[in-house]
């Protein structure tokens, strides 16, 4: 007799993924579904789709799903959220989605307190739209619209997004992780269930920073992209936890 000891989660629908070889999204679908396969929420559970890589996320998971418009995620989150707060909203976005186009709702639905969970897929560059500059391209990263490596003189400095929602007093977490090694998906999973228990505990506004690969764009072999990842961005973008509590309230 054979025993089952992993299998496709619940959440996850059975469907092949879109992602180029080597990307990471696939890792953090899974790492989401079995969060709300665990927590046992997925009847109750409603994901917002971006404009961007993971935009048919709306395909692969098995709860609700709205895609919104480039950037406006956390408002559409808000409002469903707010309409039904017994629901679990959660946002599923990249980097160019949340701290460009959508940075104003990122950081107003933050320092509100939304009681919504946010996943922030942080590469460092556009992947779908061929390679452009990213808020998050690092100093001197070679992109299609920086070919000479990004410089600070004229491009300006990243955007490290928690550390900058960390600030705010509606924030409940603001944790950064990786999914390079198996040790790091351990703890990405640890940081994505907690992210999701906090709304479920009404504590705030929760964000889980992954730091992921795109190893099309970066024109290196998935194994190659793993090790640039763990070698350029881990130092410019630390992993941790930069904020671990709960939103204030009125009174507070």
């Amino acid at each position: 007799m054979y025993k089952t000891v992993f299998e496709r989660p619940k959440a996850l629908t059975d469907v092949p993924l879109h992602y180029c070889p080597g990307c990471t999204h696939g890792i953090i679908h899974r790492l989401v579904a079995e969060t709300i396969d665990e927590l046992e929420i997925l009847d109750n559970t409603v994901g917002i789709a971006p404009v961007g890589c993971s935009v048919f996320a709306y395909n692969y998971f098995n709860c609700d799903m709205i895609e919104a418009a480039h950037g406006r995620a956390p408002a559409v989150a808000t409002g469903v959220k707010r309409t039904h707060p017994d629901n679990i909203v959660f946002t599923y976005q990249g980097d160019g989605d949340l701290a460009a186009i959508g940075t104003a709702e990122t950081v107003h639905s933050a320092t509100r307190g939304e009681n919504i969970t946010v996943i922030f897929i942080n590469n460092c560059i556009y992947g779908m739209t061929g390679g452009q500059m990213a808020p998050t391209t690092i100093p001197g990263q070679v992109t299609t619209t920086t070919p000479y490596g990004r410089f600070r003189s004229i491009q300006g400095n990243p955007i490290r997004v928690c550390e900058m929602l960390s600030t705010l007093d509606g924030v409940a977490l603001a944790a950064r992780v990786s999914v390079d090694t198996p040790a790091n998906i351990n703890n990405a999973k640890k940081m994505i269930k907690k992210a999701f228990q906090n709304q479920i505990d009404r504590k705030g506004f929760s964000i889980v920073e992954v730091l992921s690969t795109c190893p099309t764009n970066w024109g290196l072999s998935p194994s190659d992209a793993l090790q640039w990842l763990r070698d350029n961005m881990i130092p410019y973008y630390p992993l941790g936890t930069y904020k671990d509590g709960e939103a204030l309230k009125d009174g507070e």
